[in-house]
């Protein structure tokens, strides 16, 4: 066969070519476009990183000690010393304590009771009050567990070794042994920030045309439906794929998060992650029909996809319906691919696992969107 008489199929014809290089240079040579793609996701996983945290530092605690012996002092020299305290008050009384947590000056208060040391001294429990904040019960709850912490080092440093209880349970914490929460929250981050961007792009670029008045020429063009969604998809994927990966190498050198995973199977899962958020992006452009429409469509699906993803809450504690919801959510596959690839060598079994789902939610959106866009071309 003579090779210089072969003819690509229509699909890879000069007018596609055309398209997919016209909605690229769109996209490029808009300077505000090269921010929001560039400076915006990075800007974004920087504050995110530092903001979006659970632990609990700096906080005021309010001791009101009502005993005058040596063990509470103890107590109070190590909760002073404990990392998540910045600032340690005493207090005379009740009504002061009171205060301090209704006006919000105080996390959390501790009422030692007068009996504390004798109890201490005799070898036996020795009771605290502790009074949390409920409006910040996140933040509430994760300092009495450090308040937990330090009383039970606290009863059992004092002890003579004849009554030091054993060690009945050994704590070990795999693939994240010092409980790094940047570990857990840039990954996780990563995945949001390279959803969010091909998501955008794709969701505003049908709705661009049309609100520019170009769409209408492509009803009387040759252009299939299939084509108008390839030369807007390929675009969109591309720079989706090529941000994700730029995150991913964000993630690794600039904030030090190992990755145990492979590459390969990470670029690949990358793809298919990227081409199914593109489209349900076409989806909505195709139903909307100004580019405002698309961003306040594509911010009402962003919000439920980033709660059912597992990004701020574990899944298995949402209700079974919400569970089944969530399959259908690229970011939850996505994460659990991107968490693993970083923080374990994660099973190849595993990406298929998590990456036939992506490709089925690709396909599923894509062959929507040609279908809404036939719709409006007829």
């Amino acid at each position: 066969m003579n090779l210089l008489s072969w003819r690509w199929p229509r699909i890879f014809n000069t007018g596609l070519r055309a398209q997919i290089i016209k909605e690229l240079l769109l996209t490029l040579r808009d300077r505000q476009a090269r921010i929001f793609l560039t400076v915006s996701p990075l800007m974004q996983l920087l504050l995110f990183t530092f903001s979006a945290t659970l632990e609990v530092q700096n906080a005021t605690v309010v001791v009101h000690n009502q005993d005058t012996g040596r063990w509470s002092q103890e107590l109070m020299a190590d909760l002073s010393a404990a990392r998540f305290v910045g600032e340690m008050r005493t207090v005379a009384g009740n009504s002061d304590l009171h205060d301090a947590i209704q006006d919000r000056e105080a996390l959390l208060a501790i009422v030692i009771p007068p009996d504390f040391s004798r109890q201490v001294a005799a070898g036996q429990p020795a009771p605290l009050q502790v009074i949390i904040d409920g409006r910040r019960a996140n933040a509430g709850q994760v300092a009495m567990g450090y308040i937990e912490t330090i009383a039970s080092r606290f009863g059992t440093r004092y002890l003579p070794p004849s009554q030091q209880p054993p060690e009945m349970i050994a704590v070990r914490h795999w693939f994240n042994p010092n409980l790094i929460f940047i570990w857990f929250i840039v990954p996780s981050l990563v995945g949001t920030m390279a959803m969010l961007v091909p998501l955008m792009v794709a969701s505003m670029s049908i709705a661009r045309e049309r609100e520019l008045g170009t769409f209408d020429q492509l009803l009387v063009s040759p252009t299939t439906p299939t084509e108008i969604i390839i030369a807007k998809a390929l675009p969109a994927m591309a720079i989706g794929s090529v941000l994700g990966l730029v995150m991913v190498g964000a993630g690794v050198f600039g904030f030090g998060v190992p990755f145990h995973g492979s590459v390969l199977a990470l670029g690949f899962a990358t793809m298919l992650f990227i081409m199914s958020v593109v489209g349900l992006g076409l989806m909505i452009s195709s139903i909307c029909a100004t580019q405002q429409q698309a961003m306040l469509g594509t911010f009402a699906t962003t919000v439920p996809m980033i709660l059912l993803s597992g990004f701020a809450t574990p899944i298995e504690n949402m209700p079974e319906i919400l569970q089944r919801v969530a399959e259908a959510i690229p970011a939850k596959h996505y994460l659990i691919i991107l968490q693993g690839s970083f923080l374990k060598a994660i099973p190849l079994a595993e990406i298929w696992h998590n990456a036939w789902p992506l490709a089925v939610i690709a396909v599923v959106t894509l062959v929507v969107a040609v279908g809404l866009v036939k719709s409006r071309l007829q």
